[in-house]
């Protein structure tokens, strides 16, 4: 179920069998040459869904703006700052924990979104025991990045031999192309493959990596490839789920 899709009353029935949610969060940035502005968010909400079908859990509304500072000399790019991103996901996460969830299951599709994160869970936290002291319900927050585990790393070796590289990625994208198909770019780069390294702030992202891409060679992707991607990350995410919900 998708709650944006369901009914109060089938919420409610919900949670009488389950406490958990997926809640699928993203970012709005660019994505070099052929890879769509929308490209964290998209992979997130439709791992999520994949996800939710695969466990019967409840998949929140997508999170589409993320904290993308770094990508703003890019047009297109939104961010929000950290301190508003952890207050976002305060509210969210009280509002669902006042109806009685209290496992959160963040599927991340976007790198920057982790530290900050992070910090929110722990927000969250000290606010929950603040209001209601020993009495406050047992929350728990956790994060997946879609990307990391063994199943797709092995896939993304095997595809792209060492050309994955860090942003604008041949696996996000294709995995865009799969969900999107009537939406995919074909664009020449010249080098196929984008220099690799660092960078301090958006102007110097935006001089480092001219066109976007870090390390990688987003020219691979294909859609047939994201088919790939997607039932590697929706099987390996849907055990990490039912883990999670395992957890004494």
């Amino acid at each position: 179920m998708q709650l944006h899709l369901s009914t109060w009353a089938e919420v409610e029935s919900y949670l009488k069998t389950s406490k958990g949610i997926i809640m699928p969060i993203g970012s709005t940035e660019q994505h070099g040459p052929n890879g769509l502005v929308g490209t964290d968010a998209i992979c997130a909400e439709v791992i999520a869904k994949g996800v939710g079908d695969a466990t019967g859990a409840l998949v929140g509304p997508t999170i589409p703006v993320g904290m993308a500072v770094h990508h703003m000399e890019f047009p297109g790019s939104m961010t929000l700052k950290p301190s508003t991103l952890i207050a976002l996901l305060r509210d969210y996460v009280g509002s669902l924990a006042e109806h009685g969830f209290e496992r959160f299951f963040f599927v991340n599709g976007h790198g920057g979104n982790i530290a900050t994160l992070r910090a929110a869970f722990y927000e969250i936290y000290a606010e929950n025991r603040a209001l209601r002291g020993r009495d406050a319900p047992d929350l728990r927050c956790t994060l997946v990045n879609w990307w990391e585990n063994g199943e797709v790393g092995r896939l993304s070796r095997e595809l792209y031999q060492g050309k994955e590289g860090s942003h604008a990625t041949p696996s996000e994208v294709s995995l865009t192309q799969y969900a999107y198909p009537d939406s995919i770019k074909s664009v020449a780069m010249e080098p196929e493959q984008a220099p690799a390294g660092g960078f301090h702030d958006a102007r110097d992202f935006r001089r480092r990596y001219p066109d976007g891409r870090i390390g990688s060679a987003p020219g691979l992707a294909r859609p047939e490839h994201g088919q790939r991607l997607y039932e590697a990350a929706v099987g390996a995410i849907a055990t990490q789920y039912r883990a999670f919900l395992a957890e004494q």
